[in-house]
């Protein structure tokens, strides 16, 4: 016993399992290779390539606004008079969603189309009349013109005529007071003729005779001269009668057909109205059938039932549009901001698809999806983020025909491919992701 107690056996000198087991004075140890080996990968894994990244959630929704669910509103207030679909039933353009009854006392005339259709008839027909009236007064006023114009050419012709009357008489007084003057000189000669015996006292009475039938012819003369210019100064008086006659004719005439036209006029604009009226009460017929504006599902509905009044405006169903192209909108922090430009390469991770992300080396990840933002806002929204639309890589393998619009997806926008020894030394000292694109000066000389 004193060898167990004074002196230790070597383990490997003894066959007692137990000594073996506690005493391993000479086995060897490989902490040191282990140490080695970790050290050698770590510096190895810390010059190893990492793609920086900024993380970002969003949803799903569409590219354009109008490939986005919408509000199916009633143009008019109304009663459900009939459902035509259920929610979650499929449509396309154009089918009916429910129809609509009135309510409003001033549309409750069934036949309230046929009757403002007569009226239309109706004030045509007067306008037609109007027209043909004004077609008359004008064509009265030609007729009118036509005879002023006749009946002046007439009195025109008198009065030339009359013109050569009164110069004719003028010449013929001329010519008897030539004749008179020597009638008077011959009579004067005859006197002192008598007086010396060279005449008889009859020679001096044919004289005296003479001189009086002169006289008067001169008077006679002069009153049919005078009578002429009163006629002539008649045909000025007929003439300026004439044309003032015809021109109250004429413009009585124009004044008709001026009334006509205007009568006309209003006419027409009532008959405007009437097919402005006419046309809005179609159209409120037509209204009544709400239909679907494009294809989709119908979702949402905000009434049920029969007789349930709708106001003007307001929600019926929520139609989410079919054939859409799906987009992710992502919000991004300010800080982040810079870091987002069009065209750049994102990956997503979709709610419900499962997913193994390594965000350092997103081609070793599985169940990603690849996408490419396509507009950056400039405002912030009232989350004090800015929103960021991402549409589907073409160039990557297609989004899953699963998606709907409204699921939630984490996204991932890539950037610069650093060492990761780099990454960690920037994440302790808090420095930005490297988004800096350096470009060459040109030089001009």
């Amino acid at each position: 016993m004193e060898n167990y107690i004074g002196t230790p056996i070597e383990s490997s000198k003894t066959n007692w399992q137990s000594f073996k087991k506690i005493y391993r004075v000479h086995k060897t140890s490989d902490i040191k290779k282990w140490l080695w080996g970790v050290l050698l990968l770590l510096c190895i894994t810390l010059v190893l390539p990492w793609t920086q990244n900024i993380r970002a959630k969003g949803t799903v929704t569409t590219l354009r606004q109008e490939q986005r669910p919408q509000e199916l509103n009633s143009v008019l207030a109304g009663r459900i008079i009939q459902w035509h679909v259920k929610e979650g039933d499929f449509v396309k353009e154009g089918d009916t969603i429910l129809q609509l009854g009135e309510i409003k006392t001033d549309y409750f005339d069934t036949a309230l189309l046929s009757r403002t259709k007569d009226q239309i008839d109706a004030k045509n027909a007067s306008l037609g009349g109007y027209n043909s009236k004004a077609g008359t007064a004008e064509t009265q006023a030609a007729a009118l013109a036509k005879a002023r114009e006749l009946k002046l050419q007439s009195i025109s012709n008198k009065i030339l005529q009359q013109q050569l009357k009164i110069t004719s008489d003028s010449m013929d007084i001329i010519a008897i007071q030539n004749e008179l003057a020597v009638y008077k000189r011959q009579q004067s000669a005859g006197i002192l003729m008598l007086d010396s015996g060279a005449i008889s006292l009859t020679e001096l009475e044919k004289r005296k005779v003479n001189y009086q039938n002169s006289v008067a012819k001169k008077t006679i003369a002069e009153n049919k001269y005078l009578q002429n210019k009163q006629e002539l100064i008649n045909l000025y008086i007929e003439q300026n009668s004439t044309i003032q006659d015809y021109t109250d004719k004429i413009a009585k005439a124009e004044g008709d057909k001026f009334s006509s036209i205007s009568a006309a006029a209003a006419t027409k604009a009532e008959v405007s109205k009437l097919e402005n009226t006419y046309a809005n009460y179609d159209i409120r017929n037509r209204l009544y059938y709400i239909r679907a504006p494009q294809n989709g599902q119908v979702i949402k509905a905000k009434k049920a039932g029969i007789g349930e009044m709708v106001k003007e405006g307001e929600m019926i169903v929520e139609i989410v549009p079919a054939g859409k192209q799906l987009a992710v909108e992502l919000f991004v922090e300010p800080m982040d901001l810079p870091l987002i430009n069009a065209g750049q390469k994102v990956r997503f991770v979709f709610d419900g698809f499962p997913a193994i992300v390594f965000s350092g080396w997103p081609s070793n990840s599985f169940g990603t999806f690849g996408g490419k933002v396509v507009a950056v806002e400039t405002a912030a929204g009232d989350n004090g983020m800015f929103r960021v639309l991402v549409t589907e890589d073409k160039a990557d393998k297609p989004w899953p025909a699963q998606l709907r619009i409204g699921g939630g997806a984490n996204g991932i926008a890539l950037l610069k491919n650093v060492p990761i020894y780099y990454e960690l030394w920037r994440n302790i000292n808090g420095f930005p992701p490297e988004y800096y694109s350096v470009k060459e000066e040109k030089k001009y000389k």
